[in-house]
C-alpha cells in the first residue's frame, strides 16, 4: 500500500518527478492567446481564504479541489456553484499523481508550513503556481523556490493584492521624481498580533473533528496532538505553522517600502521589542529594525516594523494633518523633503501634511512611468500565463527575498535545520 503519511510527506510530494522537468500541459495546446484559452485550475486549500480566488477565476475551469478538511472542500459552493463539478481530494500529492496532465495551474491557499511542499510539487510537474503570502515558512524554502522558478520558467505569483494597485506604483514614481528627497527611514505597522490567545496560554490536546485529516494537516511538521486553537484559524500565531502578524500583514503593509526603496538585502537586523511569545506562540508585540546599505543611487536606509494589540506605532510626524492619530496600519516614508503615508495595502499614498497634499495634487502629480494593472493579482497571473510574459506580478523572485526576512526575524527555524529533500538537490 502506498504510504501517504506525514512522515513521507516531503519525500513523496517532492520525488514523484525528480530529475524530469515536465513542460506545462496547456489546455489551450499552444502558448499565447487562443480562442480556447481557458486554463484548468486546481485548488490546494479550497475553503477559507480561497474565496478570493473563485470570482477572478470564474472564466477558467476549476477542475480539482483539495482540502484536508472535508467541511472546507465545498465551503464556497453557494456563491460559486460551478466548483461542485471539480474532482475532490484531501491529499494534493494524490491529486497531482492522478491529474497533473489535466491541470495547467495551481492556487495554494494552505497554512504557511505547507506552502513550500505544495508549491514545489506543482512546479516540478510544470504547473504555474499562485501561492498565498507569506510565500514560505523558512529561509531555506524561500531560496529553494527562487531557484525552482529560475529553473522551470513558470509563471508564479504570491497573494499580495496591493502589489497590483495603482498606489504602490505612484509611490515609486514620487520617489523617482524626488518628491520626498532622500529617504533614510521607513516605518510599517499593523495593530494586532494576539489573536485572542491569553498571555499564559497552555495548549490542551483535543479530539480532531471527524472531517479533518490531522496527519495531512500537519504535513511536513512534527507530529503533535490536535489542539482546537490551531485549526481552522489559530495556526497563524503558532511558531510551527505561521509567522504571527509579521507573516500575515508585513507582506501587505511593507510591500511599498520594500519594493519602492529596493529593501531586499539588509546588513543588520535587530528585534528591538519582542513580547508575548512562548515556545508555541509567536510574539504578540514586535518592533524590528532592518538596516540597508546604499542601493545604487539610494542612500542607506532603515526599515522598522511594529505590531501589537496595544497600539504600538511609530511617532506621528509633526506635520501630520489627517486623522487625529495615525491609522491602524500603514507605512511612513521619511524623506528629507516630505514624509508620505501609504495604507495597509501599500496603496493611496498621501503627503503627511494635508495642505501640502492639496497643493501637490493641484500642481499635477508626477508622470506615470509604471504600467497600471487591470484587475487584481489573479487576473494578472492568468494574463501572464496566457502570454507567457511576466507583467507586474508580485512574483516569487522578490517575495522569496521578503520572506527570508520574515523567517529570520520570527526565529521560526534556523537556516540549516531542514536539509534539502532528494528531489531538490539538483537546484543547489
Amino acid at each position: 500500500m502506498k504510504n501517504n503519511s506525514r512522515r513521507s510527506f516531503i519525500k513523496n510530494s517532492a520525488t514523484a518527478t525528480a530529475g524530469a522537468f515536465v513542460l506545462p500541459q496547456f489546455s489551450i495546446a499552444q502558448s499565447g492567446p487562443s480562442a480556447n484559452s481557458k486554463l484548468n485550475i486546481a485548488m490546494v486549500g479550497a475553503g477559507g481564504i480561497a474565496y478570493m480566488a473563485y470570482p477572478p477565476l470564474r472564466s477558467e475551469n476549476i477542475v480539482a479541489l483539495c482540502d484536508v478538511d472535508a467541511n472546507k472542500l465545498l465551503e464556497h459552493k453557494e456563491k460559486h456553484p460551478d466548483i461542485e463539478k471539480a474532482r475532490t481530494f484531501n491529499d494534493f500529492r494524490v491529486m497531482f499523481d492522478q491529474m497533473h496532465k489535466e491541470i495547467d495551474a495551481v492556487v495554494i491557499s494552505t497554512p504557511d508550513h505547507t506552502h513550500f511542499a505544495a508549491t514545489m510539487a506543482a512546479m516540478e510537474r510544470g504547473l504555474h503556481v499562485y501561492t498565498q503570502k507569506p510565500l514560505t515558512h523558512t529561509i531555506w524554502e524561500s531560496r529553494t523556490l527562487k531557484m525552482a522558478k529560475d529553473k522551470y520558467g513558470l509563471v508564479t505569483n504570491m497573494g499580495n493584492q496591493g502589489h497590483t494597485y495603482t498606489g504602490i506604483r505612484q509611490m515609486r514614481e514620487w520617489l523617482e521624481a524626488d518628491v520626498l528627497g532622500e529617504v533614510t527611514e521607513a516605518h510599517s505597522w499593523q495593530i494586532g498580533g494576539g489573536w485572542g490567545f491569553p498571555t499564559d496560554y497552555q495548549p490542551q490536546p483535543a479530539t480532531a473533528p471527524e472531517t479533518l485529516d490531522w496527519d495531512l494537516w500537519l504535513g511536513p511538521s512534527n507530529s503533535i496532538p490536535y489542539y482546537h486553537r490551531i485549526h481552522p484559524g489559530g495556526w497563524r500565531r503558532w511558531q510551527a505553522y505561521g509567522a504571527g502578524m509579521l507573516g500575515d500583514w508585513f507582506p501587505h503593509v511593507a510591500d511599498g517600502p520594500v519594493w519602492a526603496l529596493d529593501l531586499y538585502d539588509p546588513i543588520a537586523v535587530e528585534a528591538e521589542v519582542t513580547e508575548g511569545g512562548s515556545q508555541w506562540l509567536t510574539p504578540s508585540t514586535l518592533r524590528i529594525r532592518w538596516d540597508f546599505a546604499s542601493r545604487g543611487n539610494l542612500p542607506p536606509c532603515s526599515l522598522y516594523w511594529y505590531n501589537s494589540d496595544d497600539n504600538l506605532k511609530p511617532t506621528k510626524p509633526e506635520n501630520w494633518g489627517w486623522e487625529e492619530e495615525l491609522p491602524r496600519g500603514g507605512s511612513l516614508f521619511m524623506g528629507a523633503k516630505n514624509t508620505v503615508y501609504t495604507d495597509s495595502r501599500s496603496n493611496n499614498p498621501r503627503l503627511a501634511s494635508r495642505e501640502d497634499m492639496k497643493a501637490f495634487k493641484e500642481a499635477g502629480l508626477p508622470e506615470e512611468t509604471y504600467p497600471r494593472v487591470e484587475g487584481g493579482p489573479f487576473e494578472e497571473w492568468i494574463r501572464a500565463i496566457n502570454s507567457l510574459v511576466m507583467f507586474e506580478c508580485s512574483f516569487f523572485a522578490d517575495n522569496c527575498l521578503m520572506t527570508k526576512e520574515i523567517s529570520r526575524m520570527t526565529g521560526l527555524i534556523s537556516e540549516d535545520r531542514q536539509p534539502p529533500p532528494a528531489c531538490c538537490q539538483s537546484l543547489h
